[in-house]
């Protein structure tokens, strides 16, 4: 008679959780890797999607449109499968956060461009009487003020992806759901497995939320 599913996964508690962490750590790794480069893809289409110019607008609509239209678990099998095919090989890791990165991107876009221009037009104006030029008025006088108005959907973004990296096991990546679905297949102790699954991404978004929550309301006084 085999043991009660129960108490092996006790008895192999240290063992799994060991595994889990591991795989916890490269998920951290890949939301970090793409947050930061979702933020400089978003801040860099968003201002042209601000510019008088029509070309840059259009090509950073362009971008937006496509890039949330096509699924990201989609996105991700292009850059890992398809850029193989043409001689790019990328190990899991890096296409997963290019993959998450380009996509984060394309919604951070609107994140900035609805920041940058809820800033009322009169202080780029003013900065161009200062003798500023557009992008140094951005810089220095709009963005630092379009913070407060994009952290609220940046942390929020920031808590999706933490959880969507989920489907970077998809591309082999060793990172959380991956390393509990080769717990499963060694250990037949799904339930148990992927109970300790979500307690960890748990345990690490949470944390994220209230600190989001709490830079936010800093923020806030700051303002007032």
């Amino acid at each position: 008679m085999s043991p009660d599913p129960w108490v092996r996964a006790y008895d192999l508690l240290p063992v799994m959780l060991s595994v889990l962490l591991t795989g916890a750590l490269v998920t951290l790794q890949v939301t970090a890797g793409a947050f930061v480069l979702a933020i400089g893809i978003g801040l860099v289409f968003a201002v042209l999607r601000t510019m008088p110019a029509r070309l840059p607008r259009l090509i950073a609509a362009t971008y937006v449109q496509v890039f949330r239209g096509v699924p990201v678990l989609t996105q991700l099998f292009v850059i890992y499968f398809g850029l193989a095919e043409l001689g790019l090989r990328l190990d899991p890791l890096t296409a997963a956060i290019i993959g998450f990165g380009i996509n984060g991107g394309a919604y951070l876009t609107e994140v900035f461009r609805a920041g940058i221009e809820s800033i009322h037009q009169g202080q780029i104006e003013a900065a161009y009487m200062l003798g500023m030029t557009r992008m140094m008025g951005l810089r220095i006088i709009v963005l630092p003020q379009a913070v407060r108005v994009v952290l609220p959907p940046l942390g929020n973004f920031a808590v999706g992806l933490l959880k969507d990296t989920a489907l970077a096991s998809a591309v082999a990546a060793p990172e959380l759901t991956f390393r509990g679905r080769t717990l499963v297949d060694q250990t037949y102790l799904s339930t148990q497995v992927y109970l300790l699954v979500a307690a960890i991404y748990l345990a690490m978004s949470l944390p994220l939320a209230h600190f989001v929550r709490r830079l936010e309301l800093r923020l806030g006084r700051g303002r007032a």
